[in-house]
C-alpha cells in the first residue's frame, strides 16, 4: 500500500490573475502529485462553490480560507490513507463538508486536492496520468476531438457580444495534429478578417478573438468566412460549435440579446436558434436554453437533438442525478464534464459514467480561469469520453492542454484520435446530407 504522507496547499495565481489553490500530494515513498484549481466565471447555480475571503484585500478574491481548508482540515484525514483509493479519499473529503455546494471547505480545496491524488496514484504506479484512469476504470483510452474557440463573449468578453463561445470542431481530421494545423488557419483567417473589417478588439479570457460585433449572427457569418478563408469548407472537415451560456442573459423563460436589443420568450428564442441551425454548419449547441427552463430544454432537444449535439453546462453542473433526470425528461444528450463543478475527481467520472448509459455524450472541459495542470487532457483520454473543450488556439494555459494531447497521440498513434471520415460522415453530417431523423 502507498501510503499518503502529507498534503500541503499553497496560493498560485489563475489565467485571469486571480488567487487559486494548488495542492501537493507527498507519498511515503518520496513520490508526488500536484493539482490547481480553476475557475469559472459563467458559473451554474448549483455547481460547487470557490471558497473566497471576501472582504476588500485582492478584491476579496482570496483564497486563504481555503488553503486552510486543506492544511488544517483535509490534510489530517488523508494522510495515512492508500492513494489508490481514489473514491475512498474523494468521499473521507466530502464527509467532512456536509453543505451541497462544499461552501464549507470550498469547491476550489477539494478539486485541488482531489487532482493531486489522481497524479499521485498515477505517478506511484510509474504510469501516465491518462493510462492510469483508463486502468482503475477500465475503459479504452482514446485521444479526443478538441473544440476550440475562435470568438469570445458573454462573461468571457465583456458581454461584447452575448453569446459566449463561437468555435470551431473538427471531426474530419485524421489526427489531433491536423486538428490544430486546420484550426491554426481558420483562427488567424479570422484574426485577419476582424482587422479588415475594424472588428478586432484584442483577445479574450480563454483566448478567442475579442470582437467587435454589431450582431451575433455576425460573429457567425465571419466565422463561416473565415474557415473558408483558411481553404475549408463549412459543414464538411469543419463545424461550427456554439456556447449560448443562455442562463447569462435569460431568466424565467425570457431571454434579452443585447448586442441584437432584442427581447423573446423562450419559443421565440428556441426559433432564432432554429434558423441558425438551418443556416449554418452549426453541429454543437452547449446551454441553448437557461438552467431555470427545463421545459424549453426538452422542448428545444425534441426539435434539434437528432441534428445536433446538445450540452447540458450550467443545466447539469457535472451531477449525476442532474444528468439522469434530464435524459428522463429527454432534455439534451451531451453533458459537459468540468471537475471544479462537482469537486472532486470521483464525482466527475461518477456522472460521466451515468452519461454513457442514459446514451448522453460527454465533453470534458476546462474553465474560463484556467491554470497550467494539464489533468484533464488525461481525463479526456482516459475515460475515452471523445471531446475535450479548453477555450482557443492562445494563450499557454490552453495551448498546454492542446499540446499535452499531441505527446500522447505521440505515444498511442494517431489511429487512437476518434475523429476522421467515419464520425464526420455519420453524426456531424447529418445536417448537411439532410438526415433529420
Amino acid at each position: 500500500m502507498t501510503t499518503i504522507k502529507s498534503v500541503k496547499a499553497r496560493r498560485v495565481w489563475d489565467s485571469r490573475g486571480n488567487p487559486t489553490v494548488e495542492v501537493d500530494v507527498t507519498l511515503a515513498n518520496g513520490v508526488t502529485g500536484r493539482g490547481i484549481a480553476p475557475a469559472g466565471a459563467s458559473r451554474g447555480a448549483r455547481e460547487a462553490i470557490d471558497l473566497r475571503d471576501c472582504g476588500a484585500r485582492l478584491r476579496g478574491m482570496d483564497v486563504q480560507r481555503a488553503l486552510t481548508s486543506v492544511n488544517e482540515i483535509i490534510a489530517p484525514v488523508l494522510v495515512g490513507r492508500d492513494v489508490a483509493d481514489q473514491v475512498g479519499a474523494d468521499r473521507a473529503m466530502l464527509e467532512l463538508d456536509p453543505s451541497p455546494l462544499k461552501s464549507t471547505l470550498g469547491g476550489n480545496a477539494t478539486v485541488a486536492t482531489s487532482i493531486a491524488l489522481l497524479q499521485a496514484a498515477a505517478a506511484a504506479e510509474n504510469k501516465h496520468l491518462w493510462q492510469h484512469i483508463a486502468d482503475v476504470y477500465d475503459r479504452s483510452a482514446s485521444i479526443p476531438l478538441p473544440e476550440i474557440q475562435i470568438f469570445g463573449g458573454g462573461a468571457h468578453a465583456g458581454r461584447r457580444v452575448d453569446i459566449q463561445d463561437f468555435m470551431i470542431m473538427v471531426p474530419g481530421a485524421n489526427s489531433f495534429d491536423e486538428v490544430m494545423e486546420i484550426t491554426s488557419e481558420v483562427y488567424f483567417a479570422a484574426g485577419d478578417i476582424m482587422k479588415q473589417k475594424g472588428r478586432l478588439a484584442g483577445v479574450a479570457d480563454e483566448g478567442g478573438w475579442w470582437p467587435v460585433f454589431d450582431s451575433n449572427e455576425e460573429a457567425l457569418e465571419t466565422l463561416v468566412a473565415a474557415i473558408e478563408k483558411a481553404g475549408e469548407k463549412p459543414g464538411e472537415r469543419v463545424v461550427i460549435s456554439l456556447d449560448i451560456a443562455a442562463s447569462e442573459f435569460g431568466k424565467d423563460g425570457k431571454y434579452r440579446l443585447a448586442l441584437d436589443d432584442q427581447s423573446m420568450d423562450s419559443a421565440a428564442f428556441i426559433d432564432l436558434l432554429g434558423r441558425w441551425i438551418e443556416a449554418y454548419p452549426i453541429a454543437s449547441i452547449e446551454d441553448p436554453v437557461g438552467e431555470d427552463d427545463p421545459e424549453s430544454m426538452a422542448e428545444f432537444t425534441r426539435r434539434y437533438g437528432q441534428r445536433v449535439q446538445i450540452i447540458g453546462d450550467d443545466y447539469l453542473v457535472t451531477n449525476k442525478a442532474l444528468v439522469e433526470e434530464a435524459a428522463a425528461a429527454g432534455a439534451c444528450n451531451a453533458v459537459l464534464i468540468k471537475v471544479n463543478q462537482a469537486g472532486t475527481i470521483s464525482e466527475s467520472v461518477d456522472t460521466f459514467l451515468a452519461a454513457e448509459k442514459t446514451g448522453f455524450r460527454s465533453v470534458v472541459s476546462a474553465r474560463s480561469g484556467e491554470t497550467e495542470d494539464v489533468t484533464i487532457s488525461h481525463l479526456a483520454t482516459g475515460l475515452g469520453c471523445g471531446q475535450l473543450k479548453v477555450g482557443s488556439f492562445t494563450r499557454s494555459e490552453r495551448m498546454a492542454k492542446w499540446n499535452e494531447c499531441l505527446r500522447i497521440q505521440d505515444i498511442l498513434g494517431p489511429s487512437a484520435f476518434v475523429g476522421g471520415a467515419p464520425l464526420a460522415a455519420t453524426w456531424w453530417g447529418r445536417k448537411n446530407s439532410g438526415d433529420k431523423s
